[in-house]
């Protein structure tokens, strides 16, 4: 790839840092996509040797590429994200990828294709640190920032997602915990 696509790739990539999401800090300010991005990455490096059957690597790639498709439509928060939604994101993205290189675009969409199925143990390790990476950032922040679904939703949300892994459902667990004590603590 040459230095002048990867420029273009990052200028795009870039908007990730100004899009915000539902999610505040602990400081109370808005995160942005890309601190979600990165606080999946590091989650990923701490958790890697839990599943050494795994392909890290590919999970990082997954981590890397996943919120790509918000440089374009921005962050819908999970409780109001429909399928129009998703769609229009997903063909936004795939018109952007269209752009690159054939190799680059191939690697990028069988990589979205495999996270979109979540068949395989990379896929579901993906997703389950996508959902509780945002129950942990809602722990951390402030309850002042927290509407009121999302009393339930921190509860609820992500079971269906850790099923496959019994440290998931373990790391799950604690999230749970942080999440009551944070409440009865209001």
């Amino acid at each position: 790839m040459s230095p002048r696509e990867v420029l273009e790739i990052l200028k795009i990539a870039e908007r990730l840092k100004d899009t915000t999401r539902h999610c505040y800090t602990s400081k109370g300010r808005h995160e942005s996509v890309a601190e979600h991005t990165w606080m999946m990455s590091l989650i990923a490096f701490l958790i890697k040797e839990e599943f050494p059957e795994a392909d890290m690597n590919k999970v990082l790639h997954m981590i890397i590429i996943h919120d790509l498709g918000e440089a374009f439509t921005g962050d819908i928060p999970v409780f109001e994200k429909n399928n129009a939604h998703e769609k229009k994101e997903e063909d936004l993205l795939m018109n952007w990828l269209e752009t690159l290189e054939p190799y680059k675009q191939k690697e990028m969409v069988s990589l979205l294709e495999e996270m979109k199925e979540r068949k395989t143990l990379e896929a579901k390790i993906f997703k389950a640190i996508d959902s509780l990476e945002a129950l942990i950032q809602h722990n951390l922040s402030s309850l002042d920032t927290w509407i009121p679904l999302e009393y339930d939703l921190q509860k609820e949300y992500a079971w269906d997602r850790v099923e496959f892994s019994s440290y998931f459902k373990e790391l799950r667990e604690e999230i749970l915990k942080d999440t009551l004590e944070k409440i009865e603590s209001k």
